[in-house]
C-alpha cells in the first residue's frame, strides 16, 4: 500500500521530470539551485538548515495551475486531497498594485508538521473570475462560460481513485501507479490545436485569462525549486545566458532575519503550439505561457508582523515612485532596517515572527525560578526559539511574477463592479474549508509553548 505522503512525493518527482522534458530551462534552474544550495551548506554549515533540512529543501517544489470554473476547482481539490494536500489561504490577485489579474487563488499543501517535513509539495491554484465585469463584458462572459462547460480536465477514473485515496489514506500499489499516471498526464501541456481568434480575444483582457479559458485543459504553469541564496542563483542564471525577470519579488536582501518569501523567475519562453484559424487551417505558432520560478523561504510572520510588512511595502512604494528598480532595492533595505527587528530574538519577543519554543536541556539547576517573560527565558538560556518556515504565498509577489512574464498588460474596466470574493466564498466553491494560514502557525507555536512550563518545573515537583 502507498500512503498519501509517498503519493505526494512521487507525484512531485514525476511532475518535475515531465516539466523538465517540456521546459528544458527548468532543468537548468534546478541544477543551479542545487549547486547554490550545496555551496551555501558548505559555507554556513548547520545554520543553512535552520529553516529546513537540506534534504527537505532539495526535494521541495511548488507548482502553479489555473482553472476556469468552481466545478473544475472542486475536482482539483479532490486530486490534491488524495495527496494529503488541503486548501490554505485566500489570495485575491484582481486588485494588486499594477498587476491586476482576473483570478483568485488558494494553495493546496500539507498542513501537519510531520507531513511538511516528509514532503512539503504545494500547488498555487487560481480560479478565473468569469463573473467579474471589470474584465469580462456580457458577451465574453457568455462565450467563456459555454467554452469552459464543454471541457473536461480530469478523467472520471482519476477522480474515483483520488476519492478512494483521500478516504482511505492510501492506495494499493497498482492503483497508486494508475493514479499517478493519470494525474501527471492531466497537468501536461495539451497538443490540441488552439482557436487563434478566441485565444486572442481573451488575451486582450489578460494573458492569464487566455491561458485558462482559451485551451481545452489545464497544465502546470511553472514549477519552483527552493534555494538558500536567491540572489546568487539570479546571478548564476544570468551568467548562463538565461533571461531573468527584472527583480526579485518580496522582501529585500538585508542583514537581518529572512522573512516570508522571496521569488524570481526566468522569463516565459516562446513555445511552439498548434493554432487553428477561422477557416479551419492549423498552423504552427508560439505562445508565451510557462516559465521557471525559484523561491527562498523565510520565517513566518504573525498577524502583527504581516501588518508591519504591508506597512513597509507601502513606505517603499511612496519613496520609490519615480526611482529605478535597483534604487528601489536600496530603499527597501533602508525601510527594513528602520522598522524590522534585526534579530530572531527580537522578532520573537515583539510578537512579529512565529517560532516554536523548547526548554533547553541540561541547564544547571541553581534553584532560580525561570523568568515570567519570553525575553528573559530566551536571554537566560531557559528556552530556545526555533523559527517556523513560511509555507504560503504573497499575493503581490504572485501577481508580480505573473505580470513580469506577460507581454500585454491587458484591460480592466474600472467603472464596473468587481464582485465580492473571500475565503468563505472560495470554501463554498471548493466544497471544503479554506484554512487560515495564521491559525495553522499559531497552533504550531502554541503547542510548543504548552510544553515549556512542565519542562522547566524543578525536578520532583509535579
Amino acid at each position: 500500500m502507498i500512503g498519501q505522503w509517498r503519493l505526494r512525493a512521487a507525484f512531485a518527482a514525476r511532475l518535475s521530470r515531465m516539466y523538465g522534458r517540456e521546459v528544458p530551462a527548468y532543468t537548468t534552474l534546478v541544477d543551479v539551485a542545487h549547486e547554490v544550495n550545496e555551496d551555501v551548506l558548505r559555507k554556513r554549515g548547520a545554520d543553512a538548515e535552520r529553516l529546513g533540512s537540506i534534504g527537505r529543501v532539495t526535494a521541495e517544489r511548488h507548482g502553479a495551475i489555473r482553472v476556469g470554473t468552481p466545478e473544475e476547482l472542486r475536482q482539483t481539490a479532490r486530486v490534491f486531497g488524495a495527496l494529503g494536500m488541503r486548501p490554505v489561504g485566500f489570495y485575491d490577485l484582481r486588485d494588486t498594485p499594477s498587476s491586476a489579474l482576473p483570478v483568485v487563488s488558494t494553495a493546496f499543501r500539507p498542513v501537519a508538521e510531520d507531513e511538511l517535513a516528509r514532503n512539503p509539495f504545494r500547488v498555487f491554484t487560481s480560479l478565473l473570475t468569469v463573473d467579474d465585469r471589470r474584465f469580462f463584458d456580457a458577451d465574453l462572459r457568455a462565450r467563456l462560460t459555454a467554452f469552459l462547460a464543454g471541457r473536461e480536465l480530469y478523467p472520471p477514473e482519476l477522480l474515483a481513485l483520488a476519492d478512494r485515496a483521500e478516504a482511505e489514506g492510501e492506495l494499493p500499489d497498482a492503483d497508486a501507479e494508475r493514479f499517478l499516471d493519470l494525474a501527471v498526464r492531466s497537468f501536461a501541456l495539451s497538443t490540441a490545436p488552439i482557436d487563434r481568434e478566441w485565444y486572442a480575444a481573451l488575451e486582450r483582457v489578460s494573458a492569464v485569462a487566455a491561458d485558462v479559458g482559451g485551451v481545452r485543459g489545464t497544465h502546470i504553469n511553472h514549477l519552483t525549486p527552493r534555494v538558500l541564496d536567491i540572489d546568487e542563483l539570479y546571478r548564476r542564471m544570468t551568467e548562463r545566458g538565461i533571461e531573468m525577470i527584472d527583480t526579485i519579488q518580496g522582501p529585500p536582501r538585508w542583514p537581518g532575519p529572512d522573512v516570508l518569501l522571496r521569488q524570481t523567475s526566468f522569463r516565459a519562453l516562446a513555445e511552439p503550439r498548434a493554432l487553428r484559424d477561422a477557416d479551419g487551417t492549423v498552423t504552427r505558432g508560439t505562445l508565451r505561457v510557462r516559465f521557471g520560478e525559484v523561491e527562498a523561504r523565510g520565517i513566518a510572520l504573525t498577524r502583527e508582523g504581516r501588518a508591519l510588512y504591508d506597512l513597509m511595502l507601502g513606505l517603499v512604494d511612496e519613496r520609490t515612485a519615480h526611482l529605478t528598480a535597483a534604487r528601489r532595492a536600496d530603499v527597501a533595505r533602508e525601510v527594513w532596517a528602520e522598522h524590522l527587528p534585526p534579530t530572531e530574538r527580537d522578532l520573537a519577543v515583539r510578537g512579529l515572527g512565529f517560532f516554536t519554543y523548547h526548554a533547553v536541556p541540561g541547564r544547571p539547576r541553581d534553584g532560580a525560578r525561570p523568568p515570567a517573560d519570553l525575553g528573559g527565558l530566551l536571554d537566560g538560556g531557559w528556552v530556545r526559539a526555533e523559527p517556523i518556515v513560511y509555507e504560503d504565498f504573497l499575493p503581490r509577489s504572485a501577481a508580480g511574477i505573473f505580470r513580469s512574464n506577460l507581454g500585454d498588460a491587458g484591460s480592466r474596466n474600472g467603472a464596473q463592479e468587481g464582485g465580492s470574493y473571500d475565503a468563505d466564498r472560495l470554501s463554498g466553491a471548493l466544497d471544503r474549508q479554506v484554512l487560515d494560514p495564521f491559525t495553522l502557525y499559531e497552533r504550531q507555536r502554541d503547542r510548543s509553548l504548552a510544553l515549556v512550563p512542565r519542562a522547566l518545573r524543578p525536578q520532583g515537583v509535579s
